[in-house]
């Protein structure tokens, strides 16, 4: 058989997961391989390569409902969607230049598989959160379909959501249905500078509490910030960015709000408008800042207010660069050397409420040898264990991806 299996439809997708199945021949599932670099590396001598199965089969704006195959780049779903002022809402974010490719090269299914969400997930949840349906084949070569095209169509297990964020372990996406939403007509960034983390994360949570309706916030150390504005962004000092978006009226409304709110005791306040505001939260969203360099990068996820905790006694044990988004419930962490120091971080987070840790750049090696995602407790673990048996029984998708042997 060959190396690289591409199907063309969801039949012949599913006769090469049979075949795999019925041989006991592991298979690497991909799209355009952008984000083949992430998580731990599989361990296959089979590709199936999933980019044949591309394109936009039915888009109704009126419903806010698109069905695409899960080859389709996420750059054409997003200029399909833009050309009638909608979006994908959860903002899917781009891993390719963190990864040193090229940006823009993202697949529907990828994107879905890792569960990908922007900075705007505070406000519009995860990308599981806008799956309404899912056509896919199992690890028994099994096509299944689960939901449909509209938001309650749920009936029994939420096939999607336990499928989306499965890294490909459990099924093969063949068909995918979002729900999109429209664009907000323009935005805006109220930007507060000079706050130290922890001012920050207090500035953020009194932003997101209030009534300005913010749909994104994020604090950016002075390196970070120092390191955006060489790459073009205007920015001086660390800098904490709120986002607003709406109607033109409601955000100058809702800026003079968070003015009134944060930007007392003589604190700098600017407004940065619409197309440098959007090209900022792009910078933020894809991690920009850490492109570009070796170091090891980190995805932390704790509750916003211990995020400058975390990275406080992290800075005193190694050096390391991190920011915040998600109101500071997301830390981007870089950490140069050799070591990734997954004990002390995973530690540090502990000790400071709990949360998750995943290393998301690394070399191959290093990956193959440390935990990547955070360890589940026992009775979890045993949990994501019958589900991988009941998916995949023999293992063929995408082994070793998450965890050691699965």
């Amino acid at each position: 058989m060959p190396d690289t299996f591409k199907p063309r439809t969801a039949e012949e997708a599913r006769d090469v997961v049979r075949w795999a199945a019925a041989e006991h021949e592991p298979l690497e599932i991909v799209g355009q391989a952008s984000k083949r670099a992430l998580g731990r590396p599989v361990q296959a001598g089979q590709v199936l390569d999933m980019s044949g199965l591309a394109g936009i089969e039915l888009y109704e704006p009126e419903e806010l409902v698109l069905t695409a195959l899960p080859g389709t780049p996420i750059a054409e779903i997003e200029a399909a969607l833009a050309a009638k002022n909608q979006e994908l809402a959860f903002d899917p974010l781009d891993y390719g230049p963190l990864l040193g490719r090229p940006a823009g090269q993202g697949t529907l299914g990828g994107v879905i598989a890792a569960n990908l969400s922007g900075s705007k997930r505070l406000k519009h949840g995860a990308a599981r959160d806008h799956v309404l349906g899912m056509d896919a084949v199992s690890g028994r070569g099994e096509i299944f379909k689960s939901g449909g095209r509209v938001v309650k169509n749920v009936t029994g297990y939420d096939l999607p959501r336990t499928l989306t964020g499965s890294w490909g372990t459990l099924a093969v996406a063949t068909r995918l249905t979002l729900k999109v939403l429209p664009r907000a007509e323009t935005e805006a960034t109220f930007l507060l500078s000079g706050l130290a983390d922890a001012d920050a994360a207090t500035a953020m949570t009194a932003a997101m509490g209030s009534s300005a309706e913010v749909s994104a916030a994020a604090h950016l150390p002075e390196a970070v910030a120092r390191d955006l504005a060489a790459r073009g962004h205007r920015l001086s000092g660390p800098a904490t960015l709120l986002r607003l978006e709406g109607f033109g009226p409601s955000v100058d409304y809702r800026f003079e709000r968070l003015r009134a709110l944060l930007g007392g005791a003589g604190r700098s306040v600017a407004r940065v408008e619409v197309d440098a505001s959007r090209a900022l939260w792009r910078a933020v969203r894809d991690a920009e800042a850490f492109a570009g360099s070796d170091d090891l990068v980190w995805r932390l996820s704790v509750a916003p207010t211990a995020g400058p905790a975390v990275v406080a006694q992290l800075v005193g044990q190694f050096a390391c660069t991190a920011f915040y988004d998600w109101s500071g419930g997301l830390v981007w962490l870089a950490v140069p050397g050799v070591d990734a120091r997954a004990e002390a971080i995973r530690a540090a987070i502990a000790a400071c409420g709990g949360g998750h840790a995943t290393l998301v750049r690394a070399p191959a090696p290093l990956r193959s040898s440390i935990p990547v995602f955070q360890p589940q407790p026992g009775p979890l673990a045993a949990l994501s264990a019958r589900l991988k048996e009941q998916f995949d029984p023999h293992g063929i998708l995408n082994p070793g991806r998450m965890t050691a042997g699965h």
